[in-house]
Protein backbone atom coordinates (compact mmCIF):
# COMPACT_ATOMS: atom_id res chain seq x y z
CA UNK A 1 0.00 0.00 0.00
CA UNK A 2 1.21 3.13 -0.83
CA UNK A 3 1.87 6.14 1.91
CA UNK A 4 -0.21 9.11 0.18
CA UNK A 5 1.93 11.66 2.29
CA UNK A 6 3.66 15.24 0.61
CA UNK A 7 6.48 12.52 -1.43
CA UNK A 8 3.30 10.64 -3.06
CA UNK A 9 1.40 14.34 -3.75
CA UNK A 10 4.33 16.17 -4.54
CA UNK A 11 5.29 13.59 -7.30
CA UNK A 12 2.30 13.39 -8.60
CA UNK A 13 2.22 16.78 -8.91
CA UNK A 14 5.93 17.40 -10.26
CA UNK A 15 4.93 14.90 -13.07
CA UNK A 16 1.99 16.61 -13.92
CA UNK A 17 1.29 20.50 -12.87
CA UNK A 18 -2.59 19.42 -12.89
CA UNK A 19 -2.71 15.46 -12.30
CA UNK A 20 -6.70 15.52 -12.04
CA UNK A 21 -7.32 17.81 -15.10
CA UNK A 22 -8.93 19.73 -12.31
CA UNK A 23 -8.87 22.80 -14.92
CA UNK A 24 -9.86 21.27 -18.12
CA UNK A 25 -12.43 18.44 -16.63
CA UNK A 26 -16.10 18.68 -17.93
CA UNK A 27 -16.37 15.92 -14.86
CA UNK A 28 -14.96 18.66 -12.58
CA UNK A 29 -16.76 21.55 -13.59
CA UNK A 30 -20.27 19.83 -12.90
CA UNK A 31 -18.69 18.27 -9.63
CA UNK A 32 -17.42 22.16 -8.91
CA UNK A 33 -21.07 23.29 -9.38
CA UNK A 34 -23.06 20.33 -7.59
CA UNK A 35 -20.56 20.70 -4.44
CA UNK A 36 -21.02 24.69 -4.74
CA UNK A 37 -25.07 24.02 -4.62
CA UNK A 38 -24.75 21.66 -1.70
CA UNK A 39 -23.65 24.94 0.12
CA UNK A 40 -26.80 26.22 1.96
CA UNK A 41 -26.04 29.22 2.49
CA UNK A 42 -25.29 32.21 0.05
CA UNK A 43 -22.34 33.57 2.06
CA UNK A 44 -20.34 32.04 5.06
CA UNK A 45 -17.96 33.88 7.48
CA UNK A 46 -15.01 31.37 6.91
CA UNK A 47 -14.85 27.95 4.81
CA UNK A 48 -12.26 25.52 5.29
CA UNK A 49 -11.22 23.55 2.23
CA UNK A 50 -9.14 20.54 2.92
CA UNK A 51 -7.07 19.38 0.29
CA UNK A 52 -7.46 22.30 -2.14
CA UNK A 53 -4.80 21.01 -4.63
CA UNK A 54 -4.10 23.38 -7.00
CA UNK A 55 -7.18 25.49 -6.30
CA UNK A 56 -9.04 25.24 -9.15
CA UNK A 57 -12.44 24.50 -5.91
CA UNK A 58 -10.71 27.31 -3.77
CA UNK A 59 -11.43 30.02 -6.13
CA UNK A 60 -15.35 29.16 -6.15
CA UNK A 61 -15.44 29.02 -2.62
CA UNK A 62 -13.74 32.41 -2.47
CA UNK A 63 -16.52 34.13 -4.00
CA UNK A 64 -18.97 32.85 -1.03
CA UNK A 65 -16.85 33.37 1.76
CA UNK A 66 -15.37 36.24 3.51
CA UNK A 67 -12.59 34.23 4.37
CA UNK A 68 -11.30 30.80 2.98
CA UNK A 69 -8.33 28.65 5.06
CA UNK A 70 -7.23 26.47 1.83
CA UNK A 71 -5.23 23.04 3.29
CA UNK A 72 -2.85 20.76 1.09
CA UNK A 73 0.18 18.25 1.90
CA UNK A 74 1.92 19.35 -1.15
CA UNK A 75 3.74 22.75 -1.45
CA UNK A 76 3.77 22.12 -5.14
CA UNK A 77 0.07 22.06 -4.77
CA UNK A 78 -0.15 25.42 -2.72
CA UNK A 79 2.25 27.30 -5.20
CA UNK A 80 -0.40 26.53 -7.90
CA UNK A 81 -3.07 27.33 -6.02
CA UNK A 82 -1.66 30.68 -4.79
CA UNK A 83 -1.01 31.44 -8.80
CA UNK A 84 -4.55 30.26 -9.44
CA UNK A 85 -5.97 32.02 -6.28
CA UNK A 86 -3.39 35.53 -6.20
CA UNK A 87 -6.67 37.95 -7.23
CA UNK A 88 -8.58 36.68 -3.53
CA UNK A 89 -6.60 38.18 -0.90
CA UNK A 90 -9.38 36.22 1.46
CA UNK A 91 -7.94 33.19 0.66
CA UNK A 92 -5.17 31.93 3.40
CA UNK A 93 -3.13 28.20 2.50
CA UNK A 94 -1.52 25.67 4.54
CA UNK A 95 0.59 23.08 4.54
CA UNK A 96 -0.38 20.32 6.68
CA UNK A 97 -0.95 16.34 6.36
CA UNK A 98 -4.14 15.71 7.90
CA UNK A 99 -5.60 14.90 10.10
CA UNK A 100 -2.69 17.46 11.41
CA UNK A 101 -1.96 20.58 10.65
CA UNK A 102 -2.01 24.33 12.10
CA UNK A 103 -5.26 24.92 10.35
CA UNK A 104 -7.49 26.07 13.51
CA UNK A 105 -10.37 28.55 13.39
CA UNK A 106 -13.66 29.11 13.84
CA UNK A 107 -15.27 27.94 10.72
CA UNK A 108 -18.75 27.70 9.75
CA UNK A 109 -18.46 25.92 6.53
CA UNK A 110 -16.25 22.65 5.38
CA UNK A 111 -15.32 21.32 2.36
CA UNK A 112 -13.68 17.83 1.67
CA UNK A 113 -13.74 16.95 -1.88
CA UNK A 114 -12.00 13.62 -2.84
CA UNK A 115 -9.31 13.80 -0.04
CA UNK A 116 -10.99 11.70 2.41
CA UNK A 117 -10.26 7.69 0.90
CA UNK A 118 -6.47 8.80 0.95
CA UNK A 119 -6.29 8.52 4.64
CA UNK A 120 -6.24 5.57 6.74
CA UNK A 121 -9.05 4.79 9.20
CA UNK A 122 -8.10 6.31 12.21
CA UNK A 123 -6.66 9.47 10.57
CA UNK A 124 -10.25 10.13 9.44
CA UNK A 125 -12.06 9.31 13.10
CA UNK A 126 -9.33 11.75 14.28
CA UNK A 127 -10.16 14.45 11.47
CA UNK A 128 -13.72 13.95 11.97
CA UNK A 129 -13.70 14.95 15.65
CA UNK A 130 -11.35 17.76 15.17
CA UNK A 131 -13.45 18.94 12.29
CA UNK A 132 -16.56 18.65 15.02
CA UNK A 133 -14.80 20.73 17.46
CA UNK A 134 -13.47 23.67 15.63
CA UNK A 135 -16.62 23.84 13.64
CA UNK A 136 -19.55 22.49 15.96
CA UNK A 137 -22.25 24.57 13.99
CA UNK A 138 -20.74 24.40 10.64
CA UNK A 139 -21.94 22.87 7.59
CA UNK A 140 -20.09 20.11 6.33
CA UNK A 141 -20.08 18.91 2.31
CA UNK A 142 -18.39 15.36 1.48
CA UNK A 143 -17.64 14.95 -2.30
CA UNK A 144 -16.03 11.47 -3.23
CA UNK A 145 -15.32 9.55 -6.16
CA UNK A 146 -17.45 6.07 -6.10
CA UNK A 147 -15.02 4.25 -8.29
CA UNK A 148 -12.47 1.52 -7.86
CA UNK A 149 -9.59 3.29 -6.23
CA UNK A 150 -6.12 1.99 -4.54
CA UNK A 151 -6.32 4.04 -1.91
CA UNK A 152 -6.92 2.81 2.04
CA UNK A 153 -10.47 2.96 1.33
CA UNK A 154 -13.19 3.38 -1.01
CA UNK A 155 -15.43 6.62 -1.13
CA UNK A 156 -18.58 4.91 -0.07
CA UNK A 157 -16.07 3.55 3.23
CA UNK A 158 -14.29 6.65 3.90
CA UNK A 159 -17.85 8.71 4.15
CA UNK A 160 -19.33 6.41 6.57
CA UNK A 161 -16.27 6.36 8.89
CA UNK A 162 -16.39 10.15 8.60
CA UNK A 163 -19.86 10.73 9.60
CA UNK A 164 -19.76 8.11 12.29
CA UNK A 165 -16.80 9.92 13.58
CA UNK A 166 -18.94 13.13 13.67
CA UNK A 167 -21.71 12.29 15.85
CA UNK A 168 -22.44 16.09 16.22
CA UNK A 169 -23.43 16.54 12.38
CA UNK A 170 -26.43 14.74 10.74
CA UNK A 171 -26.36 14.20 7.26
CA UNK A 172 -29.35 16.51 5.91
CA UNK A 173 -28.53 16.14 2.25
CA UNK A 174 -27.34 12.99 0.29
CA UNK A 175 -26.87 12.40 -3.32
CA UNK A 176 -25.20 9.73 -5.37
CA UNK A 177 -24.30 10.32 -9.41
CA UNK A 178 -22.67 8.26 -11.17
CA UNK A 179 -19.15 8.99 -10.87
CA UNK A 180 -19.57 10.49 -7.44
CA UNK A 181 -21.64 11.05 -4.04
CA UNK A 182 -21.56 14.04 -2.17
CA UNK A 183 -23.30 14.77 1.33
CA UNK A 184 -24.19 17.75 3.58
CA UNK A 185 -23.64 17.01 6.97
CA UNK A 186 -25.51 19.75 9.81
CA UNK A 187 -26.03 20.64 13.26
CA UNK A 188 -28.39 17.57 14.70
CA UNK A 189 -31.51 18.69 16.57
Amino acid sequence: MNDFGRAYFDALYEANPDPWRFRTSRYERRKYARTLDALPRTRYSHLLELGCSIGELTRHLALRADRVTAVDVSPIALDAARKTCEALPNVRFVQALLPDGEWDGDYDAVVLSEILYYLQPHAIATLARRIASLAPNADIVLVHWTGETDYPLGGDEAVASFIAHCPSHSVDMHERLPEYRIERLRVSP
